[in-house]
């Protein structure tokens, strides 16, 4: 049942009523946070199959990873009857997330000040591609979009490969984990003051303070990071070197570190090298420092590099495949892969939430929900006789 806490008692969020009214992977992954703490989550999704609800995506491992934790209801809030029922729900939420373009959300009258006139208890959550103001308010987020417009894709790769996109949607996923944070702070604002705020980022603003030592560099020297392919951009040696069997990232940029590779190298003669003796240096001939570490590392396993290097407390690691990670011992004691028992999927995992709490878990309480799956719950909880959902089914608004 909606609010009843015994299956998330010792989980922070328990209690919480979040209505999640998100599309695509920012919005929902701001919302996976707070699911995977505790919160109830409603989602709101259209009554017409479209989009997301396509069964080959909504039936596959990246929407049920994404949306586990959380109820779903079907309510078309276009019409007069869904939007009355919309009103309810924000009269008992406590967080409402969404991630509609600015004309959307208002056409639908769902947008924040609507929100906050039914309810001033509630804090909102959006998530835009560009910000809620100026000239690019209205175009739609996608998260490579965002990638070039906020500058990483020129700092990624090599420069003579020309710009890359970063491997992961790391705008959607930035900016759900700050919203989500945000929504956290507004909530415990809320305890002193009794009134939401209205919290909200952008794939724009979330990538730009991710540049941070690149941006930094730019506001504060004019200083125009470029590519700088798998090297650091500024500290050598930090990079990908060749092994026998593969390639491994070694760090080992400051003074200290530096000696300790050179002894553990057998190449004691390059830390009384003038012009490698200081980092500064050691960029500036950045080729011929990774090149002689290369010639060394290439002559062994990275297994057998990696335990030299651990030995001396050099940081130094493999560059693991996604199979090669899971299989990893030290995720396998984090417990990055949390068990499941999927209706789709059988006995599987799914990726785990990286927070860990004193006190909680991290196991995953329901798999992502099918349309309309919790229809009756949620209108039982709201007071909504038999007759009225029956009404509402049949004029097709849920």
């Amino acid at each position: 049942m909606i609010g009843d806490t015994n299956a998330t008692k010792n989980l922070p969020l328990s209690g919480l009523i979040v209505l999640d009214l998100t599309l695509a992977r920012a919005g929902p992954t701001c919302v996976r946070h707070l699911a995977d703490w505790g919160a109830e989550i409603i989602r709101i999704e259209p009554p017409v199959d479209g989009g997301e609800d396509v069964i080959g995506r909504r039936h596959g491992s990246d929407f049920q990873n994404l949306h586990r934790n959380k109820k779903a209801i079907r309510l078309d809030l276009k019409t007069k009857e869904g939007y009355a029922v919309f009103e309810r729900l924000v009269a008992r939420a406590d967080v409402v997330v969404e991630n509609m373009r600015a004309p959307v959300k208002h056409r639908l009258k769902v947008a924040w000040e609507d929100v906050h006139k039914m309810n001033p208890r509630v804090v909102y959550g959006s998530i835009s591609g560009f910000g809620q103001t100026g000239p690019y308010r209205e175009r739609g987020g996608v998260d490579q979009i965002a990638q070039g417009v906020a500058g990483l894709m020129s700092i990624t790769g090599f420069q003579e490969s020309g710009p890359v996109r970063v491997g992961i949607p790391i705008s959607d996923l930035t900016a759900g984990n700050l919203l989500a944070l945000g929504i956290m702070m507004a909530l415990f604002d809320r305890t002193r003051t009794g009134v939401g705020r209205w919290v909200h980022t952008s794939l724009l603003e979330s990538l730009i303070f991710m540049l941070d030592l690149q941006g930094s560099r730019y506001l504060v020297k004019g200083e125009v990071a470029k590519q700088a392919g798998n090297d650091h951009p500024t500290l050598t040696p930090t990079g990908v070197f060749p092994t026998s069997d593969g390639f491994m990232n070694i760090a080992a940029s400051s003074g200290r570190l530096w000696e300790r590779l050179c002894d553990t190298l057998g190449h004691t003669e390059w830390k009384t090298k003038p012009e490698w003796n200081t980092v500064v240096g050691r960029t500036k001939d950045r080729a011929g420092v990774n090149g002689a570490i290369g010639a060394v590392t290439k002559t062994q396993t990275g297994e057998y590099w990696t335990e030299k290097f651990d030995a001396a407390g050099i940081p130094a690691g493999p560059i693991n495949t996604i199979d090669r990670v899971f299989a990893d011992p030290q995720v396998k004691h984090v417990g990055m892969a949390v068990p499941v028992d999927s209706p789709l999927f059988g006995k599987t995992h799914y990726v785990a939430n990286p927070l860990n709490m004193t006190g909680s878990t991290r196991d995953i309480r329901m798999c992502a929900p099918e349309p309309g799956q919790h229809n009756d719950e949620v209108f039982e909880w709201l007071g909504m006789s038999k007759e009225e959902v029956a009404t509402l089914r049949n004029n097709k608004v849920i």
